[in-house]
């Protein structure tokens, strides 16, 4: 099983219909997201390129509600 995943890549990333730079930038930019994740800016700065992860993403969205509320109207 172990060979399994060392072939293939697992893909953790959220689908979603919003741009993964418009949630970092309205949190606050990618130092801000950094901090609130616990993860270095480099892994918010390639979350822009790659979208969120599943987990971090639904943290997102559990700490900072209003911001996925204000995606959703504007959408």
């Amino acid at each position: 099983m172990l060979a399994f995943y060392s072939k293939h890549t697992y893909n953790a990333r959220m689908k979603t219909d919003f741009d993964p730079n418009s949630i970092i930038d309205l949190i606050g930019g990618t130092t801000k997201v950094a901090r609130i994740c616990e993860v270095e800016p480099q892994a918010v700065s390639q979350w822009r390129k790659t979208g969120i992860p599943n987990a971090r993403l639904m943290f997102l969205k559990l700490k900072r509600p209003k911001i996925f509320r204000q995606l959703k109207k504007a959408a």
